[in-house]
């Protein structure tokens, strides 16, 4: 299978449910490979390009939950957990860490795939979407041209208690300034200046950083900065959205 077209990596330590749920997905034209470890999953992933992942919480002597983490530093992708444990701590544990959902073992494979399917449809339909958007420098919900340069006020408030203040490239609180660094300040303010609609993280990377060489980790490091500073909780961001395999929203503030 060409690496390029894989949508689906399954992640779990159990070599014969990796395996046959794999083939099951590849007979329904959903291309699909396996890894049963987690330096495997990091190197697959390292190589090559996949849109949605379904990840057990054990693997081995790691743990799917560490795993999570690692791949949020630098990927958006979807992560549906899968797994034989069945307590409310775990559950909670994999959604708060940037799982998107949890199926719970054993699993039927016909549903697994209509929801795979369904959630792929979906990120598939907003990426090209966006891609339309940025292409086309239209504003998704008025269809007017987004304007190259937007002056931005002195004092952009993002949440009741953060704004930015644009003066000084900082970021305010009632008890506090919050310094930016410079890209940050950057892509932050290209955010704002965008809001309402999706930015893609192409646009990003080439009008933010003009930089051919910067990838998507380098963008994921420095929103996931942003967002501790300004979100009441960085897993469940309110003011940065990101759009699955997309890019990332500011809606209207």
């Amino acid at each position: 299978m060409n690496p390029e077209q894989t949508k689906v990596l399954i992640i779990d330590d159990d070599d014969v449910i990796a395996q046959s749920t794999a083939e099951y997905f590849n007979m329904f034209d959903v291309p699909t490979e396996y890894v049963t470890s987690y330096d495997d999953a990091v190197s697959f992933l390292e190589n090559n390009d996949v849109s949605l992942l379904l990840l057990d919480i054990n693997l081995g002597d790691r743990s799917g939950f560490e795993l999570c983490k690692k791949i949020r530093l630098s990927y958006d992708m979807p992560i549906l957990f899968i797994s034989a444990r069945t307590s409310d701590d775990d559950v909670l544990i994999a959604l708060n860490i940037g799982g998107d959902d949890y199926i719970k073992k054993p699993y039927t494979l016909n549903v697994l795939l209509a929801k795979v399917k369904a959630i792929l449809a979906r990120y598939e339909k907003a990426r090209e979407a966006a891609n339309a958007v940025s292409s086309g420098s239209v504003d998704q919900g008025s269809g007017r041209a987004v304007p190259e340069e937007v002056m931005l006020p002195t004092t952009v408030r993002l949440t009741d208690r953060v704004s930015l203040d644009t003066d000084i490239h900082k970021l305010k609180t009632d008890k506090e300034q919050i310094s930016l660094k410079a890209m940050e300040y950057k892509l932050l303010t290209y955010l704002i200046m965008n809001k309402g609609r999706v930015v893609t993280k192409d646009e990003l990377l080439r009008n933010v950083w003009d930089d051919e060489y910067i990838g998507e980790g380098t963008l994921a490091v420095h929103v996931r900065h942003l967002r501790e500073k300004i979100e009441d909780d960085p897993n469940t961001p309110k003011v940065i959205k990101t759009i699955w395999g997309v890019g990332y929203l500011i809606e209207e503030i």
